[in-house]
């Protein structure tokens, strides 16, 4: 054998034996185990892979109770869920709930507490007996299988167009009976065969609590309620805003609540009145008059539960909470 070629042996003999020791000092320090493959990742259970599959409004509209656990508000208002949910009692001494079967009479303690302090308020600023309240959120909340995009997190709510009665409502009457309509048909001014000073005093009434983000209202609303103010401008008044629909109940949504560090806060409103040119565009053709689309459009994609906040797949899993007999009894 040569000298080179005998120097080549020594040479890739003693790169594999420094290869050898290399590898004996990783694995003595923990460093083999650097190079081990990860484990793939564990398939899910049949049980999750049906509820990753379901759009959310199907899992939280079968939900009957709320989870047990400390009340939060998650996430945004049209995205997120409730945690620890909590009834209002479908009749009190100044309120009434309406709809009651369709399960929507939950919300956050903040909200249920805001329901039980301003019906008496509002009763008495009106002259009525008492309010009539629509829907609030589902049990553990989350999106809803119709009607309102909103309504979420527990810090919702629909107040109706109307006085409540001098009676007690049955589960028939609640379900059949509706608001009243306070828009003309032309839908840019009241209409002066509904519309009362009282419906002033209620909104105000509204907007004046403190823990209040917005009341939504319809446009001609809106408008009348600056025409009643004038050149006044009380801060209550920035909190009412236009929105679409709205001709029959007031939106009222509260402020995120403390001890919910998940809740998402809306912008504030801004701080002027919104009486100007800021009302021009709700009485444009393109709101009152839309063009009516050429072919039909495609449906959105449901939202699903990997599209709200994490910490709602723990609300969807978690034990029910019992709740006292008795909340929804009905005549």
């Amino acid at each position: 054998m040569g000298l080179s070629m005998c120097l080549r042996s020594a040479t890739r003999f003693a790169l594999s034996a420094a290869l050898v020791v290399g590898l004996l000092v990783a694995a003595g320090s923990g460093g083999l185990a650097q190079a081990t493959p990860p484990l793939p990742p564990e398939k899910p259970t049949k049980a999750e892979a049906k509820i990753a599959a379901t759009p959310a409004k199907q899992l939280f509209g079968a939900e009957k109770l709320p989870s047990l656990g400390k009340a939060m508000a998650i996430g945004y208002y049209p995205r997120g869920c409730l945690a620890g949910g909590v009834p209002l009692p479908v009749t009190g001494p100044t309120w009434q709930v309406m709809r009651v079967s369709r399960n929507r009479y939950w919300g956050h303690p903040s909200l249920i507490k805001f329901l039980e302090h301003f019906a008496p308020l509002a009763a008495k600023a009106t002259g009525w007996k008492g309010i009539l309240v629509g829907d609030l959120a589902q049990p553990r909340g989350g999106p809803l299988p119709y009607g309102h995009t909103s309504h979420q997190i527990g810090l919702d709510v629909d107040i109706w167009f109307m006085p409540m009665p001098d009676h007690v409502l049955t589960k028939e009457e609640r379900d059949n009976i509706s608001a009243i309509n306070l828009v003309s048909n032309d839908w840019k001014h009241v209409n002066p065969k509904t519309w009362t000073p009282a419906y002033n005093s209620f909104i105000k009434t509204a907007a004046e609590q403190p823990e209040v983000e917005r009341v939504l209202v319809n446009a001609a609303i809106k408008k009348e309620m600056c025409r009643v103010q004038g050149d006044k401008h009380p801060a209550w008044m920035d909190k009412v805003r236009p929105w679409y629909n709205h001709h029959d109940h007031i939106h009222v949504r509260l402020r995120c609540p403390a001890g919910s560090p998940n809740c998402r806060h809306q912008p504030p409103v801004p701080k002027e009145a919104g009486c100007g040119k800021e009302l021009d565009y709700w009485f444009s053709d393109r709101v009152l008059h839309p063009p009516k689309p050429t072919k039909p459009s495609k449906p959105p994609r449901p939202l699903m539960l990997a599209d709200l906040p994490p910490a709602c797949k723990s609300v969807i899993e978690a034990p029910a909470k019992t709740i006292s007999a008795g909340v929804s009894a009905l005549p």
